[in-house]
């Protein structure tokens, strides 16, 4: 384990923080409004695309109704701006109009209606600038949000002025944004309202931010520097947008966008699992299924798929209609490691389209309540020792509010390697995320057999030679593995403790079985697919480290296998 926080952290958090400041400073005294000011361009606003985002008419619908639900809260009124909001992610997420979609995919005549009455009712109250709402990364957001609803600026001189200035705004604060992808959504923000308001300097100011951040947040196989599989997803939908709104005025797409996308289209099919949603890895869950299919069919680039992303740090094996995801990667560092996840070594099951084993994951609508613990190892399918997580969050006060809630401490070292032969794929890692705490590494080996219907594991614990031996050897160190079931799996015990049964949706058995037992099947939570968390179970299995050894043999070694059987249930 190693600091993943320095002096230097601290120091460049500090820094944008007083520029923020003084920049937010002098716009509260008139700044923003006189030189976002200007004239509305001389030709009609033409939205330059359709959303291809994914929405959710019964969320519209309510949202219809005067509810609008979001992170657990429920906030009701004709006008949402004028209440106080109940939490700072519920206004965030107002704020952005990230709901806009939901409502225009209502279908009830009155949905636009009532759209443009909302964006009116924004203008009204925050239109001359605020510190909260007009911060860069809420209003790249919410201009984003308005650009796709483009319907409702048609012929709207007063939204269209609004959208200009906040545009223009964002020109200037951009570079004040918190996170790394904070940058692209606001490059991709100036792009696209440049394109849909023929505004050059828009559209030039976020193709220069795009092109300084893509090369530097994008990694060679596609991933993000998030190591985040969602936000990956989330980055590709938006380069889309732009390659689409350039194609519809016949302009170039930039060189740097047009490799992004190259780079993360076969990324995004990596991590795609059998029912078209994603794996959840690092803070994101299965992600928009409708903006990751027209995201890849619009970037059809042929290439070959992989098992190995070297730089993301995950493997993939895909046999007889199994598939296999894990997180083998060095963890996230920086202020992208603001929703990074303790899940070294965590895998994800699927076969024949259906997910089997899972980790916890996140949506953007869920309650805050469970944020802080799905990003812990238990939440995830591995190895935990000692009920405690292999990075661990910076305590709360002043630096977690200067730094966000990064991890103060975390693996320092995570190798991997992979042995492919004709009767199957083998993955070996490790990390060392509790040897500063217990001296111990935690090595994960798994074996998929060429048919898919073989799954074998083993996790040892392990101190490394160059230590010496402990100084107490008959201390004992507790151990769970926990293996996350997705909802649609059932799961039974077995009479004799050390086997169960899993029937998948579509009546699939499989056998889970270890040497490690007894096991217990306990209660578990599935965040990962949106629309509130779905109660699941999760199979766990204990047992106590010894202080050495390699962790070839019991009781630092548990072995542990799920086997297909067929069909043992209906439909």
């Amino acid at each position: 384990m190693t600091r993943a926080v320095r002096l230097s952290d601290y120091a460049e958090a500090l820094s944008r923080k007083v520029q923020r400041e003084l920049f937010e400073t002098l716009n509260s005294i008139g700044g923003a409004r006189a030189i976002s000011a200007g004239p509305l361009p001389e030709v009609p606003f033409s939205p330059p695309l359709k959303d291809i985002r994914g929405a959710d008419a019964a969320r519209g619908a309510a949202i219809l109704d005067g509810r609008f639900g979001f992170s657990g809260h429920v906030l009701e009124g004709e006008n949402p701006f004028s209440i106080p909001a109940p939490s700072e992610r519920f206004a965030r997420s107002l704020h952005s109009f990230a709901w806009l979609r939901d409502l225009l995919a209502c279908k009830d005549g009155q949905a636009n209606a009532r759209a443009g009455e909302l964006i009116d009712s924004w203008i009204a109250s925050f239109d001359t600038w605020n510190s909260f709402s007009w911060a860069p990364e809420i209003n790249a957001q919410r201009i984003i949000n308005w650009v796709l609803a483009g319907q409702l600026f048609t012929g709207e001189p007063d939204r269209l002025k609004s959208l200009m200035r906040q545009a223009r705004h964002l020109k200037r604060s951009a570079i004040h944004g918190y996170t790394d992808v904070d940058h692209i959504r606001a490059g991709a923000a100036l792009m696209l309202s440049g394109a849909a308001l023929a505004t050059d300097s828009l559209r030039a100011a976020g193709q220069k931010l795009l092109d300084s951040e893509l090369p530097r947040q994008v990694f060679t196989d596609g991933g993000h520097l998030s190591r985040s599989p969602a936000t990956t997803s989330e980055i590709l939908t938006l380069l889309t947008l732009i390659d689409t709104a350039d194609a519809h005025v016949n302009r170039e797409t930039p060189e740097s966008v047009s490799r992004a996308m190259d780079r993360m289209a076969p990324i995004i099919r990596f991590f795609r699992m059998g029912d078209g949603g994603l794996a959840a890895f690092q803070g994101g869950g299965e992600g928009d299924r409708r903006a990751i299919d027209i995201s890849l069919s619009a970037r059809d680039t042929g290439a070959r798929s992989f098992g190995f992303a070297p730089n993301s740090g995950y493997q993939r094996v895909e046999a007889g209609g199994a598939l296999l995801i894990m997180d083998a990667g060095k963890p996230v560092k920086g202020a992208s490691a603001v929703s990074a996840h303790a899940g070294a070594l965590a895998f994800e099951l699927a076969a024949g389209g259906h997910r089997i084993i899972v980790n916890c994951g996140w949506a953007d609508q869920q309650p805050d309540s469970w944020r802080e613990a799905v990003r812990a190892t238990a939440a995830h399918s591995t190895l935990t020792l000692e009920e405690t997580s292999s990075a661990r969050l910076i305590p709360p006060g002043w630096p977690r509010k200067l730094l966000g809630p990064r991890f103060e401490d975390q693996p320092g070292m995570v190798v991997a390697r992979r042995n492919e032969e004709d009767i199957g794929t083998w993955i070996e890692a490790s990390h060392d995320g509790y040897h500063e705490s217990f001296g111990l590494h935690h090595r994960r080996r798994l074996f998929l057999a060429a048919d898919g219907g073989d799954l074998r594991g083993e996790d040892g614990l392990f101190r490394p030679v160059d230590d010496g031996p402990p100084e107490d050897v008959d201390q004992r160190y507790r151990y769970a593995i926990r293996f996350h079931l997705h909802p649609g799996v059932k799961a039974s015990l077995a009479r004799d403790g050390m086997s169960a049964l899993l029937v998948l949706g579509n009546g699939d058995g499989w056998r889970f079985r270890t040497d490690g037992g007894p096991i217990r099947i306990e209660r578990s939570v599935y965040l990962a697919a949106g629309g509130g968390p779905k109660r699941t179970s999760q199979i766990v299995v204990q047992g106590e480290a010894e202080p050495f050894g390699a962790g070839e043999r019991p009781p630092n070694r548990v072995r542990w296998a799920f086997q297909r059987l067929g069909r043992v249930g209906g439909t």
